[in-house]
């Protein structure tokens, strides 16, 4: 069994929660578990044997879910493919689902566990949270029967779909949600025909429920805040991180920020895969979070959370290129040259010194970079970098990009390959762009892999990611991640999947 970590920062910070807190505040619990994965097989498994897979991943999670309930948990969050892995097609993942009713049913599988069928997944979830009083949001799968009358039915005769359950503290089904945007290799789901803006309420806020790679998406990650007006969102995960842009904890604390909102991210911990980054983000700080490519256990992160943080500030409305369209290009006498991130064809320019304001173009961003190092080492390499355009490897979406990061070595065709470490410091920078959408998502990681604390930056009104406080950070990348959602294909996830 894998072990389970606590901090015991944590745990004293929890007690102490538990002795003032109320329904002004909640306690909120993320798990990040390294999955027990199945054998890859070309034929199903028996239901039996699958179940047995099953109930050992449930075995550590049942041991997580446990001491955050004794620490004072209200809800506890685990991630997507947390109960049976990924390595699946269609026909394999069958013996792993379920018939998963809608919450409008009002079961209490624990009590009643044969009203849908065999559903020993469900009613073993229900009574963990039943039997410990806590919230239980857990990711599994579904399965619905469909017949020739139907025009989308899959050849199989069912639909299969990417599904979040959620049982409240008295183990009653809560919530469903199907996964809308499905990663590319998830060739073992079916894509849900609509859309589902899924929400709870509980004595602790109102909750929205999505899953990993819909918070990329407009519909339904932004819609369910703007239109439920949501106090946190859920989020089961199976993010891999592709250095050194689109990491778990980076996006998703800026995407908590710049939303409004509490967001709970659970990971699942694959190091081979470069799966590892939970965390709890309320909208005005990372309350805490857990990145980790050393080793294989499984992390429990808590934090108390205000339950409706709309209530206490509404974040501030940025004009995202306010300042960066007053700014005249910024002239380095060097050409820019090309290089790539994640398969986009960024523009990048190289800085030259220690201080300096530079400016990099692509299309219709122009990206603009003030800044001065304290420190300044002949081995590290830095660029600023734009990207406009449409990304297209495992999904199809349109960013607007800038950002400034170390290159791997002093080679530039290194610019924007993964990087862990910098010994370069700065104390001052001002990182602003032409963006053509209010959806921009800043982030700052430091050496090894670390966030900057709010303490040292700050985001203004005219659109700068700026320093503050003049402490000197080992930057490895900083950026600003805008997302223009209005030139997105009809829908995530569905892209070609080529290599550019």
């Amino acid at each position: 069994m894998a072990s389970l970590h606590f901090p015991q920062w944590a745990v004293s910070f929890v007690f102490f929660a538990q002795a003032v807190g109320s329904m002004d505040t909640f306690i909120a619990a993320v798990y990040e578990h390294a999955v027990i994965l199945p054998n890859k097989t070309e034929s199903p498994v028996s239901t039996e044997e699958a179940l047995l897979l099953i109930n050992k991943n449930i075995d550590i999670l049942e041991s997580a879910i446990k001491l955050a309930a004794r620490q004072g948990a209200h809800i506890i969050v685990t991630p997507e493919d947390g109960i049976y892995g990924w390595i699946f097609t269609r026909e394999t993942i069958y013996p792993y689902l379920e018939d998963i009713p809608d919450p409008e049913v009002n079961w209490i599988p624990c009590r009643d566990p044969r009203r849908f069928g065999y559903t020993p997944v469900q009613e073993r979830l229900s009574c963990l949270a039943k039997e410990n009083s806590i919230y239980i949001v857990a990711n599994i799968g579904d399965k619905k029967p469909c017949n020739a009358t139907d025009p989308h039915c899959p050849p199989d005769g069912r639909y299969q779909y990417n599904t979040n359950v959620v049982f409240d503290s008295k183990g009653r089904l809560t919530a469903r949600y199907h996964k809308y945007n499905l990663f590319e290799p998830e060739i073992q789901f079916d894509f849900p025909k609509d859309s589902e803006l899924v929400t709870f309420d509980t004595p602790f806020g109102k909750f929205g429920v999505f899953t990993c790679f819909d918070i990329f998406s407009y519909d339904p990650a932004v819609v369910v805040v703007k239109d439920t007006q949501v106090d946190s969102v859920l989020l089961p995960t199976a993010w891999y991180n592709t250095l050194p842009l689109l990491s778990a904890v980076p996006f998703h604390s800026a995407w908590a920020r710049a939303m409004g909102v509490n967001v709970l991210a659970a990971n699942t911990h694959n190091t081979s895969m470069h799966m590892t980054g939970s965390g709890i983000y309320s909208p005005e700080a990372v309350r805490v979070y857990h990145y980790d490519m050393e080793t294989e256990s499984g992390q429990l992160l808590l934090s108390e959370l205000r339950s409706r943080p709309r209530q206490h500030a509404t974040p501030a409305e940025v004009n995202w290129s306010a300042y960066a369209r007053t700014v005249k290009p910024f002239s380095s006498g060097q050409a820019d040259f090309p290089g790539k991130i994640y398969f986009d064809k960024f523009s990048f320019t190289k800085l030259t010194g220690s201080a300096g304001n530079y400016t990099v173009c692509q299309k219709d961003l122009c990206c603009h970079l003030t800044y001065k190092m304290s420190e300044s080492r002949m081995d590290e390499v830095y660029v600023l970098g734009a990207f406009d355009g449409l990304h297209t490897v495992e999904g199809q979406y349109y960013l607007q990009i800038c950002t400034l990061l170390k290159c791997q070595t002093t080679n530039s065709r290194t610019c924007g390959e993964p990087v862990g470490s910098a010994f370069t410091k700065f104390e001052e920078f001002s990182l602003s762009g032409t963006f053509r959408t209010k959806y921009v998502f800043p982030q700052i990681v430091l050496s090894g892999s670390q966030l900057a604390l709010e303490r040292y930056y700050e985001v203004s009104r005219d659109g700068r990611l700026r320093s503050r406080g003049g402490a000197p950070l080992p930057i490895l990348v900083m950026a600003l991640y805008g997302r223009v959602f209005e030139r997105d294909p009809p829908r995530l996830g569905q892209g070609p999947g080529k290599l550019q």
